[in-house]
């Protein structure tokens, strides 16, 4: 009987198809064709997951257990990455099961269905309503708990405690879960948990059985490599992991920065391979690298001029140095044809926390920083965090000083799981003194030894000083479009403030003989205004994966001063007793002029795809447009526009994966350009300067970045730089080359041990020039050969806390102008430091220039001799 109805049924279902229009039948014949292979593509992947594998894994990433589990059922697998937590740490041991039931249990249920295809398994992930989950684990005698493993069971999520022993685990499905708490050696935990969509729940502490001793000796093979975090959302503007980037960079922590006890820029700069620090006689902060100089321009991805005010690092908690022309995401005013300088700024965290530091040393150095970092609200939504810091310090020299003083506050909205506000504020004032500017007039001088002054000797009085300020403002709205999706506006100003200047001219016109000469520039006015805004995204095209960045940038620079030319004070020589240049007689000289006023507007739009072919083989495509609009001001300055192209192109392929990376890219950077009056009274009206370059090189990632290392060579070409020729009119094909090789090493071989070092070595010619006579020479400041080495050993057991440091930096003979007639001598410099750090306090000691080494910076100013700095710590 039910057979008959079957049929009678079937016969119903042909008339009626047979009896449609021939155009809905194709679609309909499909709909039945796909249909009926339905079961069969099903009974085709069951095999493959329903395969008995036995598998055991300890401590390794998600992403890594969910490829072991594919390898054995001879598959590999896709999934979003987006998704899940594919670097938390898991520990798996499934024996006898199924490979579909292994990625059940991995990914729980987070995980809506697993499908084969070709030797592929595809993961399709739930995205369901989400909330978050944080807390602090702590051991039974209330220490943090570093390093602790947690897991939402089911969920594929997870996290790991910091060195505060705080977690935070995001995107957790709503509804009831359990929280797995996993620790080595330790018998796990699990505590139920409900967590509320688009809502954050907070835990009580969470405490361990153990005390702090025992935990300590379970762990084995050491923790982390604490110098070696490299991962950055400012540098791809991206996320995007250290061996994915096709680009070179260098990152200074501030774990790195407290252990050197660096109380300025220039010792911080100098742990980036190739980097070498000078501050400039303008007052401004410059480092050389790849043969070019940039300035400190960025402030947490953003433009953040220092060209007239100085720096403080007192809130700062990381630096990242970018190598080789970057112009794609930076635009001209932030990069350099040597790369990028960006300072990543201190945020407000969960947790109350107080530290503050007193520093004290040689030449009167006294300085004090404090950092209060507060939840402004019960549920911790509201975060605050401000940084003080008051320093003063004299020159080894008989006359100059540094006195600074900074106070900055950042504010953390969390308005939901989807929208964050960041806002933050920064206030610099500086009184100091400013390094000489050195012209050598005499072929007697060859280098800063035929210089017959002392070389403790000022040549001006302290009251020739310099008073600026300096006002930095930033502001971001984070909004998460969807799991895939997020959108970023972000604004920044800054704004320079420059009483009076008073600049250092010296001619040498002899060894012994100098005029001494000043320049006072003030009251001076700069402000750099940026609104920026971006897209991210990932998405997939098949079996293509896609990491997308949409951003455009509009930029506004105004400025206006006034300034005094160089007018000569005296002559002098230095071998015989003479007084410094007083402050009552340059004024006496001084004629001010106003500088014509900057109005300038810059609109950009850029593009970058990461495109993943492979789970090894990706390639990087990246495009910038840059409109740049310098207005008129009348009477004084005609106005210009130029458009700019700047191309990126990255490939990566990982030899082994998430371990060993081989890289290439192109890369480009532009300079604008004004027009110049010709000879025959036409106006030249130019084209933009660029830079294209290409390197290639390889990067390692060994042990769970225990080990971490990186080594390229590039090649950088400028074509297109302005000379004059011998009729005195400027063509535009004057040519560079700068080429090299660098080499960075970041290792923990073992436990408490940390090793930094690198090694850059730089060719930077000039090809084609207004002057034959300097074709072939080298470009000024680009030293040849630069390293680094820090190495420090941090006691682990019976003199737990205690650690010993020191290290070396090397420069190679450096160049003052592209003449080479005159070179500062190449240097070594010594450092050591011990310290002893403790939860709640701790003491370092320091010293520089151990062997006391007479040595000068690329303008030929002497550096300190030898001298130690100490800071004692408190932590509340």
């Amino acid at each position: 009987m039910e057979n008959n109805r079957f049929t009678d049924y079937l016969t119903i279902c042909f008339k009626f198809m047979y009896s449609l229009p021939k155009s809905h039948l194709k679609w309909l014949n499909l709909f039945f064709y796909l249909l009926f292979l339905v079961p069969f593509v099903s009974r085709a992947q069951s095999p493959t997951l329903n395969r008995i594998i036995s598998i055991n894994l300890e401590n390794v990433r998600l992403a890594d257990a969910l490829h072991a589990i594919a390898d054995q059922a001879g598959c590999s697998v896709s999934y979003n990455n987006s998704k899940i937590e594919s670097d938390r740490r898991v520990t798996i041991n499934y024996k006898d099961i199924s490979v579909g039931e292994a990625f059940s249990r991995l990914l729980g249920n987070t995980l809506k269905k697993a499908q084969v295809s070709d030797k592929q398994i595809f993961l399709q992930i739930q995205t369901d309503t989400k909330g978050a989950l944080k807390g602090i684990i702590k051991t039974s005698d209330s220490k943090p708990a570093e390093f602790v493993n947690l897991s939402v069971k089911g969920t594929g999520k997870g996290s790991q405690t910091d060195e505060n022993g705080e977690f935070l685990i995001r995107n957790i499905p709503a509804g009831s879960n359990t929280l797995i708490i996993q620790y080595l050696g330790y018998e796990a935990m699990e505590q139920n948990v409900e967590v509320t969509h688009d809502q954050t729940l907070t835990l009580p502490v969470i405490f361990l059985k153990e005390d702090s001793k025992t935990l300590q000796e379970v762990i084995v093979n050491g923790s982390p490599n604490k110098f070696a975090n490299k991962e950055s959302d400012y540098i791809a503007r991206m996320p995007l992991k250290n061996l994915e980037n096709p680009q070179v960079y260098s990152v200074v922590g501030i774990k790195l920065i407290k252990e050197q006890l660096s109380v300025g820029l220039t010792d911080v700069i100098r742990n980036a391979p190739g980097a070498v620090p000078v501050i400039n006689p303008s007052g401004g902060f410059n480092a050389f690298l790849r043969g070019f100089g940039i300035g400190i321009n960025a402030r947490n991805g953003m433009e953040s001029a220092s060209e007239r005010s100085s720096l403080d690092i007192g809130n700062v908690e990381r630096i990242e140095i970018l190598k080789g022309p970057s112009a794609t995401l930076f635009g001209s005013s932030v990069s350099s044809y040597g790369g990028v300088v960006n300072l990543v700024t201190k945020k407000p965290f969960e947790t109350s926390r107080t530290e503050i530091s007193y520093a004290t040393g040689s030449y009167g150095l006294n300085r004090i920083t404090a950092d209060v970092n507060t939840p402004l609200n019960k549920q911790k939504t509201v975060l605050m965090r401000t940084n003080i810091a008051l320093h003063k310090e004299r020159s080894f020299l008989d006359y100059g000083f540094n006195n600074k003083f900074l106070i900055a506050s950042s504010l953390s909205y969390h308005a939901s799981t989807r929208l964050t506000l960041n806002v933050d504020a920064e206030f610099l004032k500086v009184n100091n003194t400013q390094p000489m500017n050195f012209i050598i007039g005499s072929p007697l001088i060859k280098s800063p030894k035929d210089f017959r002054l002392d070389f403790r000797r000022s040549l001006y009085h302290d009251n020739t000083d310099v008073k600026n300020s300096a006002t930095r403002l930033f502001a971001e709205v984070i909004y998460k479009l969807s799991d895939n999706f997020k959108s970023t506006t972000l604004f920044s100003y800054v704004e320079e403030n420059v009483d009076h200047s008073y600049q250092r001219p010296v001619i040498w016109a002899s060894p012994a003989v100098v005029v001494r000469a000043s320049s006072v520039y003030g009251p001076l006015y700069n402000a750099y205004s940026n609104l920026q805004h971006n897209v991210n995204g990932k998405f997939s095209t098949g079996n293509v994966k896609h990491n997308i960045l949409m951003g455009a940038n509009y930029r506004y620079y105004n400025g206006k001063f006034l300034f005094s030319e160089a007018n000569m004070i005296d002559t002098i020589n230095v071998t015989e007793n003479f007084s410094p240049v007083i402050k009552q007689n340059i004024d006496r000289t001084v004629s001010f002029e106003p500088y014509p006023t900057a109005d300038q507007h810059t609109l950009s739009a850029y593009f970058s795809d990461v495109i993943n072919f492979t789970d090894r083989f990706s390639v990087m495509l990246g495009l910038r447009i840059d409109h740049f609009n310098s207005k008129e001001i009348k009477g004084t300055q005609e106005g210009f526009e130029q458009t700019s192209l700047a191309p990126k192109l990255g490939v990566v392929y990982q030899i082994l994966r998430n371990r060993l990376s081989a890289f290439a890219n192109y890369m480009s950077g532009f300079q604008n350009i004004a027009p110049v009056l010709q000879p025959d009274g036409t106006r030249l009206i130019l084209d933009p300067q660029f830079a294209n370059q290409a390197e290639g090189g390889v990067k390692a990632e060994f042990f769970d970045k225990k080990l971490t290392a990186s080594v390229s060579y590039y090649h950088i070409l400028i074509d297109n730089a302005t000379r004059v020729d011998a009729d005195m009119f400027t063509v535009q094909d004057g040519k560079q080359v700068s080429k090299g090789a660098e080499f960075e090493l970041i290792t923990q071989p073992v436990r408490g041990l940390n090793i930094v070092a690198g090694y850059a070595f730089n060719d930077n010619r000039i090809k084609k020039a207004s002057n034959p006579a300097i074709e072939g020479n080298k470009a000024a400041n680009a030293p040849e050969n630069v390293a680094n080495v820090w190495t420090s050993y941090t006691f682990q057991r019976t003199l737990k806390g205690l650690g010993l440091g020191a290290g070396l930096n090397y420069v190679d003979k450096i160049y003052r102008a592209t003449n080479n007639s005159f070179a500062v001598p190449a240097y070594t410099i010594l450092g050591a430091t011990a310290f002893y750090n403790q939860e709640k306090w701790g003491i370092n000691v320091k010293v520089n220039n151990l062997t006391n080494v007479r040595y000068w910076d690329s303008w030929g100013n002497a550096q300190a001799p030898a001298n130690f700095a100490a800071n004692l710590t408190f932590r509340f």
